[in-house]
């Protein structure tokens, strides 16, 4: 299965972030991750559907948008008008998450779900043929910058192994703390779309050599 490297803007330089999106599409990325934030379900607060108006001016690739907000229904329309490509909603936001989903495929994108660090992996259970993708944050979610969450790894496999009993085709996508020194355990446990803020954006020699060295620490393995 193709490997996905999707970097957050959320760590990007906003003065420039068309500059910032055009280097990461140069340096190969595969998606743009947007990162919705209300204060509210998380405590910061970041972008609406109008910075996703502005990334989709810039760039041809697929807009990843990841809702951590509360009544993600109320938006789902604004966010697939701005040129959204993939909606993430968080399971603990959504009591219809069902309908939530299906909403989101009707508008015409592609639906995943989110679950925090602490929400079992069983809460997908009832849902795996509703979502495309299924977002693993690996940090709690709220702020950039975070250390990955040691026993995130497991729950990527017992995760993996749930889609296959059910014989679901969603992949699974990890968010937080995503670098050249987790990636590759993410990917050994089941995991094929990485998103990357920090050791993207703030790669020391630049944003393509971030993304560089995610690939290389996923050497032979299919991207």
């Amino acid at each position: 299965m193709s490997i996905i490297i999707a970097p957050s803007i959320l760590a990007s330089d906003l003065s420039q972030l068309d500059d910032q999106v055009r280097q990461a599409e140069d340096g190969g990325a595969n998606w743009i991750h947007v990162d919705v934030m209300d204060g509210s379900f998380v405590p910061n607060i970041t972008f609406g559907p109008v910075v996703v108006e502005a990334v989709r001016r810039v760039t041809d690739l697929p807009i990843d948008v990841h809702l951590m907000i509360v009544e993600p229904e109320r938006h789902l329309r604004a966010f697939a008008n701005a040129g959204t490509n993939h909606l993430t909603v968080h399971y603990e936001t959504c009591p219809h998450i069902q309908r939530t989903l299906q909403s989101i495929r009707e508008m015409g994108m592609s639906p995943g779900i989110v679950i925090n660090p602490g929400t079992p992996v069983n809460t997908l259970s009832e849902l795996t043929h509703d979502f495309d993708n299924a977002l693993i944050m690996t940090v709690n979610p709220g702020f950039g910058g975070q250390s990955f969450i040691e026993t995130m790894y497991d729950k990527i496999r017992r995760t993996k192994a749930l889609l296959d009993h059910t014989g679901s085709n969603a992949t699974i996508q990890v968010d937080g703390g995503i670098s050249s020194e987790t990636v590759k355990g993410c990917y050994e446990a089941g995991a094929t779309n990485f998103i990357a803020g920090s050791s993207i954006f703030k790669h020391k020699d630049g944003i393509a050599a971030g993304i560089h060295a995610l690939r290389d620490a996923l050497a032979g393995n299919d991207h």
